[in-house]
């Protein structure tokens, strides 16, 4: 045969051809092989799991159903990954927002707990001044005041009695009794 024959091609071509159906056999062989080894084991693992087997029985005869619900839910998912996407974009531009909020009210909050100490301080100033002042002024009044009304008052004293010793009616003699006294006695 020479090679500018059409005939050499063709049948080189049918030879690719039949090499190609082998090669296809081999392949489905081989997948037949590893299927037959899965076969083995779904028996054995039906041996085992055997409700569960039943149910994947049931998943089976809908597994067309499925494949075209599996594409559906593929072009959802598909779908909901951009909004996903979309709704991480919005999340992180939220978390950087409620980011500078919470430095800014961490702020606020420190501002505020260094004015509140001020103010502490001060009333505690103030607190500290008033009871001085207070403590001072009572000394003062008990030193300049109340002290010297004392004395008045114990000098006051004095002078009544030395007053109602002069001016009491003389004493009566010892030697005579009274009439109210008569019965006190014993």
């Amino acid at each position: 045969m020479n090679t500018h024959d059409p005939l050499f091609w063709l049948v080189v071509i049918t030879a690719i051809i039949a090499l190609s159906f082998i090669l296809i056999a081999g392949a489905m062989i081989a997948m037949a092989v590893y299927v037959n080894r899965a076969l083995k084991t779904v028996n054995r693992l039906e041996e085992k799991l055997d409700p569960i087997i039943t149910r994947a029985a049931a998943l089976t005869e809908q597994s067309t159903a499925i494949a075209v619900q599996g594409r559906q839910i593929a072009e959802q998912f598909n779908v909901m990954s951009g909004h996903l996407s979309t709704a991480t974009l919005h999340l992180s531009e939220s978390a950087a927002l409620i980011k500078e909020e919470v430095r800014g009210l961490t702020m606020l909050a420190d501002e505020t707990a260094e004015m509140a100490r001020e103010k502490v301080q001060m009333v505690s100033r103030a607190i500290d001044t008033t009871h001085e002042r207070v403590a001072t002024t009572t000394e003062f009044i008990q030193t300049k005041v109340i002290e010297p009304a004392r004395e008045l008052a114990a000098v006051l004293a004095g002078v009544r009695r030395g007053l109602e010793v002069l001016v009491a009616p003389a004493p009566s003699p010892i030697n005579s009794s009274y009439a109210d006294e008569e019965m006190f006695i014993g």
